[in-house]
């Protein structure tokens, strides 16, 4: 055999154990009958100090055990009176730091018949197999229980307290063995059930692996005689085999396949069935305490390791094959199996139990979050047990160091192999300050080769503790109790929806549940930036949920954090929130409420309540109606407003915010809309902004002179849906565009601007000066006083002149041209226009002093002026420049006046003498008359039997004459050319027809009755 003992690591947490380790190593031992009597008396005892110390034994917080210093810090407080205040402050500062970690395991205590089953007793001993756990008290009764805590069986072999109890593989067959000296075998499932009076007190038991399947039932047991006994069926009844004695108590005993182990007060032993022979001895370790205070523990890890725990110590055997030597006959005697010690530990507390603990180590994630490998490390699942400080003082004199000294929590403590503590739980358990380290119990529950399924068991005398590895889903539930819920969101996004779905902690670990708890953390811290990003997240396409927390954003005056993410589709939320949400940006950020309205779709919220709000809001900010708005949010608010109104179908109402805002697009939008009837309340908005594109034109250097005003011409062109009255009243504040309009209207049709001739005679005078004149002559509509008082009041005279003209007062305006303008052919201009032969006379006695008005009216002779009335009236001796000149012009203009005159005559006798000639051939000319010709007058045919008086008019109108008024008893006509029994000569016939011809003339007076009723005038 092979032992290894490496050098000894002490195990722990860092706290200090006040020498409590080396005090424990060295303690003095009592009997062991004394220890089980004591344990077996003060039953009761312990069961009114539960009652009294821990209440019902609940739980702190949620959980049973947490951290390991955490829970221990409490017992700490309550036990010490005062401590000192510096080392107080580190052990909070450890505490805090240990709490940062997560724990590895997670607790649950067993509910339902237990609680009431153990008021009145308490455990001893547990096994558990195929998902059924036994359990047995110190009143000798056996319960039965399933994994959900629900009582199967109950039963009571012994008397006395059961010291250890093992089931079978099948979960079929209960071995229990007890201080009162029996061996109890017990089939669940039938009656069969076997005792044995072992005569002593016995402390352990153990069935064979494949106890149900072996007619022999074996098994094997231990106690305080001494004997390790191995007892099979027969058929002549149970035989006994004495397998150790002689070394003191069995203390444990635990069989796998054909290896038994147990342990008696000097070390573990190992016996194999299968060569009948005991294969090595593992001592204790030197100066461990007493062996009955702090039991030994074995299990085997699987065939071959066996773990081995006792006080302080860990020690881990490996059975393997002993090597074959060359000298066969040297190992002939040795067993074919040796052990190993391949592991051998010291920790700082006394061991109540052990079991392996696989760990699952994961590799990185991959990005579907799947686990790419795994890897499986075995450690230890010890459940650790602290005495008090003072143990060992037993055999002291003091009785107050020999009372019964109160104990700490149990802690539950995962060991690597090399010594390495990876977590430590202190466990919460009902009465813990009242039991030992012999006490605590820890069983293995199967998980069928599965690691997500491992279950342990921790039992203490009041309580059944399920011990389960945590998983993902409590690796989550821990983030969240400590806040960090953002690790918690991305680990629960790896998770399945089937985990998702499951309830943890009172609560569902998915990304909405946890998502929510995270968004009341940051709003109660004030992070409602953080908050908001989170919000698609947890809300998702719950429009119930998004609408609570936008109104808690609303609530806490933050709703600008989460406006960004509030979505408008998939899902739409109450027109409400959006309304609100406008609101907000009304009120505080008008730049934000322009660019939401233009994105956002307009069905979601009310138009018409969105506008109200928003013109209410304009209303406040001062300027003016006319003006172009000065203020930034003036213009944000209008481009909402026309926004708003185009999209709810109301160009008209929009067309104003258009115009102060200046859109380029204005006049198209008029027109596309026919918005002509509301222009005529924004006349002076559209006139002023058409004025401005004109100068922004200027200033491109484009020539807008020749270019009609846009707005003017709307105006002008849809009077009809633009009254004029309306127009100027609008433009009275801004002359010049009235000007302008009453200007282009004018042009357009005077008899529209004729109410406003007044004013547009001063406008002219303002504005067009030089064209005021051409509107004097071409407006009949204006008051003469009032524009002649304008024109003086502006010194115009040719305008001054003209209006004197138009009153009569001709020589005043004479006098105005010869004396402030001295323009001789304005005057004689303006005595041709007034054709008054006294104005003449004044022109020319005004003129008998001034060379130049002579020579001019010299010039200007004509039908007018007598060229003769003038040269006589030039004085003898007068120098008139040009005289010469002038006379030979007066000269000439008359012989040019004769030829003319004479040239006219000749055509005009040439063109009389042509149309006689026409007349006179049109007049001698045949009528051809056809069959079909009908009567003018009466619409019947011309040619009808018997034949009536037909009458041909040089106009070529062919009539009846009966259908002429007023021509009754005319003689009857015979032709003679028509008529040939007649012979007359050619002479009399033309005399007969000219006769006849001036009866009927005469008769008819008004000449042809058809060119009468058509109005040509015409007389025949």
């Amino acid at each position: 055999m092979t032992s290894e003992m490496p050098e000894t690591t002490s195990v722990g947490d860092g706290t200090s154990l006040n020498g409590a380790a080396d005090s424990l190593l060295h303690a003095s031992g009592t009997s062991t009958n004394g220890s089980i009597t004591a344990t077996h008396d003060d039953e009761h005892e312990r069961d009114t100090e539960d009652a009294s110390e821990d209440g019902e034994g609940g739980v702190e917080g949620c959980t049973i055990g947490s951290t390991g210093s955490g829970l221990v810090k409490g017992t700490d407080g309550e036990d010490e009176d005062d401590g000192d205040g510096e080392d107080d402050e580190e052990e909070d500062e450890e505490d805090e730091d240990e709490e940062d970690e997560e724990p590895t395991l997670k607790y649950e205590r067993m509910t339902g018949p237990i609680n009431d089953l153990l008021k009145k007793d308490s455990i001893s001993a547990i096994s558990v197999s195929n998902k059924l756990v036994a359990v047995g008290t110190h009143g000798g009764i056996v319960h039965v229980l399933d994994m959900t805590g629900k009582r199967i069986k109950s039963y009571k072999p012994h008397q006395a307290s059961i010291s250890d109890m093992e089931m079978d593989n099948t979960a079929d067959f209960v071995a229990t063995a007890s201080i009162d000296g029996q061996v109890v075998i017990q089939s669940l499932s039938t009656q069969e059930s076997y005792m044995f009076d072992m005569k002593r007190p016995i402390r352990t038991v153990a069935l064979d692996p494949n106890f149900a399947k072996k007619g022999t039932r074996p098994f094997i047991c231990g106690g305080l005689a001494g004997t390790l006994v191995l007892r099979e069926k027969g058929w002549l009844g149970h035989k006994e085999s004495v397998l150790h004695s002689g070394e003191g108590p069995i203390w444990n005993v635990r069989w796998r396949s054909h290896l038994i182990a147990w342990a008696n007060d000097l070390g573990v032993k190992i016996y194999d069935t299968q060569s009948q022979t005991r294969i090595t001895y593992i001592d204790r370790a030197p100066d461990s305490p007493r062996a009955d205070l702090f039991k030994c523990t074995l299990h085997w890890q699987d065939d071959s390791t066996l773990l081995i725990a006792w006080a302080d110590h860990i020690k881990v055997a490996r059975v393997r094959a002993r090597p074959r030597t060359a000298n066969t006959s040297a190992s002939s005697n040795l067993p074919p199996l040796l052990v190993e010690v391949t592991a051998a530990l010291q920790l700082d507390c006394m061991i109540s139990s052990i079991l392996p603990h696989p760990m699952s180590h994961s590799a990185p994630t991959k990005e579907n979050g799947s686990v790419a490998s795994r890897t499986t490390l075995t450690s230890f699942l010890v459940l650790a047990y602290e005495p008090p400080d003072d143990f060992g003082d037993e055999m002291t004199d003091d009785p107050a160091r020999q009372a019964r000294k109160t104990a700490e929590r149990p802690e539950l403590r995962i060991i690597s192999r090399t010594g390495e503590e990876f977590s430590a739980d202190a466990l919460n358990v009902t009465g813990y300050r009242s039991w030992g380290c012999n006490d605590y119990l820890l069983a293995e529950v199967d998980s069928g080769g599965n690691e997500t399924n491992q279950c342990y068991i921790v039992a203490s005398p009041k309580d059944i503790v399920f011990v389960r590895p945590r998983d993902r889903k409590d690796h989550i539930a821990w983030l969240v109790e400590h806040q960090r819920y953002e690790e918690a969101l991305d680990e629960t996004e790896k998770l399945g929806e089937d985990e998702q779905s499951s309830d943890s902690g009172g609560y569902k670990i998915d990304v909405v549940s946890i998502g929510e708890r995270y968004l009341r953390y940051l709003v109660g811290e004030g992070d409602f930036v953080k908050a908001a990003r989170l919000c698609p997240k947890v809300c998702g396409q719950d429009a119930k949920r998004w609408e609570d927390w936008i109104f808690v954003f609303a609530q806490n005056r933050n709703l600008q954090a989460v406006i960004p993410f509030i979505p408008t589709e998939a899902p739409q939320l109450s027109h409400l929130v959006y309304e609100m949400i406008l609101g907000y940006f009304i009120n505080h950020d008008k730049e934000a409420l322009l660019k939401t309205i233009r994105e956002w779709p307009k069905s979601i919220y009310d138009m018409p309540s969105v506008i109200v709000a928003i013109q209410s809001e304009l209303e406040r900010i001062p300027m003016s109606s006319s003006l172009k708005p000065s203020s930034p949010d003036a213009v944000w608010l209008m481009e909402c407003l026309a926004d708003l109104h185009t999209a709810n179908r109301q160009p008209g109402k929009a067309l104003q915010y258009f115009l102060r805002l200046r859109r380029p697009n204005v006049f198209d939008l008029i027109r596309e809309h026919n918005l002509f009837t509301d222009v005529k309340d924004q006349v002076l908005l559209l006139v002023e902004f058409d004025q401005e594109l004109n100068g922004k034109r200027e200033e491109e250097g484009i020539d807008t002179t020749q270019t009609r005003s846009e707005a003017i011409s709307m105006l002008v062109d849809h009077t009809h849906s633009i009254p004029v009255d309306r127009v100027v009243q609008q433009l009275r504040a801004r002359p010049f565009y009235l000007f302008l309009y009453l200007d282009d209207l004018f042009k357009k049709d005077q008899n529209l601007a004729s109410d406003f001739a007044d004013v547009q005679v001063k406008l002219f005078a303002e504005y067009a000066t030089s064209r005021l004149i051409e509107y004097l002559r071409a407006s009949s509509y204006y008051n003469l006083e009032a524009a002649y008082n304008i024109c003086r009041g502006r010194d115009l005279v040719p305008e001054m002149v003209f209006l004197l003209g138009r009153m009569g007062n001709n020589k005043q305006a004479l006098t105005l041209i010869i004396e402030r303008i001295g323009d001789v052919q304005q005057a004689i201009e303006f005595a041709k226009e007034q054709n008054d032969d006294d104005l003449w006379e004044d022109l020319l006695k005004y003129s008998e002093t001034r060379p130049t008005f002579i020579r001019g009216l010299l010039e200007n002779v004509g039908a007018e002026i007598d060229p003769i009335r003038l040269i006589r009236r030039i004085k003898n001796g007068l120098e008139i420049p040009g005289l010469k000149e002038a006379l030979i012009k007066i000269l000439h203009d008359f012989q040019l006046q004769i030829s003319l005159l004479e040239g006219c005559q000749r055509i005009l006798n040439g063109d009389c003498s042509d149309l006689a000639r026409v007349r006179q051939k049109g007049q001698n000319g045949g009528f051809f008359l056809s069959e079909k010709a009908v009567c003018p007058l009466c619409t019947d045919p011309l040619r009808r039997s018997p034949q009536d008086l037909l009458l041909l008019f040089l106009c070529r109108h062919i009539v009846h004459a009966s259908c002429i008024n007023g021509i009754d008893n005319l003689p009857r006509y015979i032709d003679a050319g028509l008529d040939v029994s007649l012979r007359v000569s050619p002479a009399h016939d033309l005399s007969a027809k000219m006769a006849f011809a001036s009866v009927v003339r005469a008769k008819i007076i008004h000449g042809c009755p058809v060119c009468r009723r058509q109005g040509e005038g015409h007389v025949c």
